[in-house]
């Protein structure tokens, strides 16, 4: 029989590692997006929701006007304004959007004609203003991307990855030049004293997350504790499986438990995520030659292209993202970080991940389509 500490080291790392609750719906979105769709539009959206964004907050807000335009939002209940108080995060993840948006529409035959921030760019923070209106245009001659075939084999894994199998120089350069582009600039770091610098500051910056209040709250909330909260709110972090359903029940799994920092299920999920972190044998990093939103999109499109790529290889992707935040406790990692990395606050950043291999992992739950677009 397994000991307390030994079934709450199971919990966080069943959580760590994305489980879905057998029978339920969170997953539904996964299995055959948009099947049954007749306007491509729908599609193509059914597919674009699959993408990864900060904290599985699905913060997209769809508008269908006319028979080929859409129109783009963030719902600004979906914001984390203690991690990301600039919405840096968000936009990235709006970007993971509009370029699972073009693969699929292209898959379909049309062309994704983008404009983005068609009312201007909004600053210092998101605020109504759209993101982009887009049209699909029906198009022969566009070429699909083969990418296509990894968007619901793409999965955030947030388990250890194996230190003995670690990627390739040829996987590393494979997923480096998916990401390359205009203004974004693409690295993996397998160099020993690097990763070790980057760890060491990233698990410095774990700890202040986790030891500051309005953050570590922020997440707490997002918590999905057991399948039933999960079907009722398929976003967040969904904490669910057997292990997870019997600590709920005997009250070992609880936002009060989860909220305490002196707790045995925080300090056990504490050495789980810094064995995690520490088994990590690259990291791939993304920097920009500026800030603004324009460039935030690029970026969380060229993010969502490496993990499309990784994916193909076998490899996982998890953003370490904690030293990228930018809320005051985590100014002296966040400067470190980027100096490490040859970056600026204005030239910044803007994502870095673990890269490696892994256990597969299941999807995240995902709110269906329907839930994402305004009349």
């Amino acid at each position: 029989m397994p000991t307390r500490r030994t079934a709450l080291a199971w919990l966080v790392a069943g959580a760590a590692s994305g489980c879905t609750p057998a029978g339920s719906d969170p997953s539904a979105p996964w299995r055959e997006p948009g099947a049954g769709e007749r306007d491509p539009r729908r599609w193509a959206l059914a597919h674009a929701i699959l993408a990864p964004n900060p904290h599985n907050r699905q913060p997209w807000l769809i508008e269908l006007p006319g028979a080929d335009e859409i129109v783009l939002h963030v719902d600004p209940q979906r914001l984390l304004p203690a991690t990301d108080p600039p919405n840096r995060q968000i936009v990235l993840g709006c970007g993971c959007f509009l370029e699972l948006m073009d693969l699929a529409a292209r898959q379909g035959g049309r062309r994704a004609e983008v404009t983005l921030w068609p009312e201007g760019e909004p600053q210092p923070l998101l605020d109504g203003r759209p993101v982009t209106r887009l049209r699909l245009a029906p198009d022969k001659g566009v070429a699909r991307d083969p990418l296509f075939a990894q968007i619901t084999r793409r999965h955030t894994n947030r388990q250890p990855f194996d230190l003995d199998v670690p990627p390739t120089a040829s996987e590393l350069a494979a997923v480096v030049q998916a990401a390359s582009g205009p203004g974004i600039g693409a690295r993996a770091i397998a160099d020993p004293g690097l990763r070790t610098q980057l760890i060491d500051i990233g698990w410095r910056g774990y700890l202040i997350e986790t030891g500051t209040e309005a953050t570590h709250m922020e997440t707490v909330r997002l918590l999905r504790i057991g399948a039933a909260e999960a079907a009722r709110n398929p976003d967040g972090i969904a904490l669910t499986g057997p292990l997870m359903e019997a600590m709920r029940a005997v009250g070992l799994l609880t936002r009060d438990t989860m909220a305490d920092p002196n707790s045995y299920a925080t300090r056990s999920g504490l050495d789980m995520w810094e064995k995690m972190l520490r088994a990590t044998p690259a990291f791939f990093a993304l920097t920009s030659a500026d800030n603004s939103r324009t460039t935030q999109i690029a970026a969380g499109r060229a993010y969502a292209r490496a993990q499309l790529a990784a994916t193909a290889l076998g490899l996982s992707m998890h953003p370490w993202s904690m030293t990228l935040q930018e809320f005051p406790e985590m100014a002296g990692p966040y400067r470190e970080t980027q100096a490490v990395l040859g970056a600026t606050p204005d030239a910044p950043v803007q994502m870095l991940v673990r890269l490696g291999r892994a256990k597969f992992a299941q999807p995240a739950p995902r709110w269906p389509l329907e839930s994402h677009i305004r009349a």
